[in-house]
C-alpha cells in the first residue's frame, strides 16, 4: 500500500470515528480533514512524478497562472513545463512531504519536504503552495531550495506539527475583514523592516513563534529563535555591502477564510552593478494572528543561480 492510499484510509477512519466520539473539537476535526486531503494530494503528485515523469506530472497538477522560480525570478509554470527545451533538460525528481499547512476553509495550503534528483545531481527542499479549484487541489507555486548534501526521503507529515501554528492563528471573526491588499502591505512592511531591523530582528518581530525558514545550504529552521537566527546569518553572509535590500512583490493569494495567504517576489540589493549584487526569489506563507496582524509562518529564499 502506498502512502497516498494510507492517508486516504486514515481520512476515512477519521470520518467514521467522528460520529461516535465526542472529545474531538469540531473545528479541529474539520482542519484535520482539510490537512489529510492536502497531504494525500501531495503524495499522489509525488507518486505520479515517479509513474509518468516529472514534466507530465507537473502539467497534470499545475493550475492556471501558477508559477515556478528560476534565475531571474518567477515564471509561468505551465509555459515552462510545456516547453520542449525544458522537457529535454529537466532532471527526474522524487520527494516526500514532512510538513503540511492548510487554511481554515481548506482552500489553500502549503507542503514542504526533501527532494532529490534521481541522478543524485542535487538535493534540497521542495516548497509548494496549493489552491483548491472546484474541489481539486492544484499546484500554484513551487520553489526548490538546494542544499549541498543528502536528505532522507523517509519522512511523513505530522498533524501535531501543524497544531501550534493553528493555535497562533486568529479566530474567524477577527480575520473576516482582511483583504489581499492588507497582505501585500504586510509583505511590503517586512521588506522594509529587513533594512532597519536586520534579518534576525525583522523575522522575530513579524514571524510566528512557530515560524519555519528554508534557505539554500542550510537545514530547515523551526521556531522563532532558530528561524530568525538562521535567517539573519544567511542575509548577513549574502549582503557583504551596506546596500539596502529592495523587496518587490510580484503576486499572492488570500484564502477564502482570510486568515492565511501567500506572497512571492524578488529581493535584491540597491546597486547600479546589479549583476554583482544580491538577487533572490522569495515566497512567504502568512497567518493572521490574535494580535490583529499578519505574521510569517514560512519564509523561503532562493538566490538567483543557486
Amino acid at each position: 500500500m502506498n502512502k497516498a492510499n494510507s492517508i486516504v484510509l486514515i481520512f476515512l477512519c477519521l470520518l467514521s470515528l467522528g460520529s461516535i466520539t465526542e472529545p474531538i473539537h469540531a473545528q479541529e476535526v474539520g482542519q484535520y480533514q482539510h490537512w489529510l486531503e492536502l497531504a494525500a494530494a501531495d503524495q499522489v503528485f509525488a507518486d505520479r512524478s515517479v509513474e509518468i515523469g516529472r514534466t507530465a506530472a507537473f502539467l497534470e497538477f499545475l493550475g492556471e497562472n501558477s508559477v515556478v522560480f528560476r534565475a531571474g525570478g518567477p515564471l509561468d509554470a505551465r509555459d515552462l513545463y510545456s516547453s520542449e527545451s525544458f522537457q529535454r533538460a529537466a532532471s527526474e525528481i522524487r520527494w516526500e512531504a514532512h510538513y503540511v499547512d492548510v487554511s481554515r476553509d481548506g482552500d489553500m495550503g502549503l507542503t514542504v519536504g526533501p527532494v532529490e534528483a534521481l541522478d543524485q545531481s542535487f538535493f534540497g527542499h521542495l516548497v509548494s503552495i496549493w489552491q483548491k479549484n472546484q474541489g481539486r487541489w492544484e499546484l500554484m507555486a513551487d520553489l526548490n531550495v538546494v542544499i549541498p548534501g543528502y536528505l532522507s526521503l523517509e519522512v511523513e507529515p505530522n498533524f501535531d506539527d501543524f497544531l501550534p501554528v493553528l493555535e497562533e492563528t486568529s479566530n474567524p471573526e477577527l480575520a473576516a475583514e482582511n483583504t489581499l491588499q492588507d497582505l501585500i502591505d504586510a509583505d511590503d512592511l517586512f521588506g522594509r523592516a529587513l533594512n532597519f531591523r536586520g534579518g534576525q530582528r525583522a523575522l522575530l518581530r513579524y514571524g510566528l513563534e512557530n515560524s519555519r525558514v528554508y534557505l539554500p545550504g542550510m537545514a530547515a529552521a523551526v521556531g522563532a529563535e532558530a528561524a530568525s537566527s538562521v535567517y539573519g546569518a544567511f542575509l548577513d553572509e549574502q549582503l557583504s555591502t551596506v546596500n539596502e535590500i529592495s523587496s518587490t512583490y510580484v503576486g499572492g493569494y488570500l484564502s477564502s477564510s482570510k486568515e492565511m495567504g501567500y506572497t512571492y517576489g524578488i529581493m535584491s540589493t540597491n546597486t547600479e552593478e546589479t549583476y554583482q549584487g544580491f538577487q533572490a526569489s522569495y515566497m512567504r506563507l502568512w497567518r493572521y494572528t490574535e494580535s490583529d496582524e499578519w505574521k510569517i509562518a514560512v519564509e523561503v529564499v532562493s538566490p538567483f543561480g543557486g
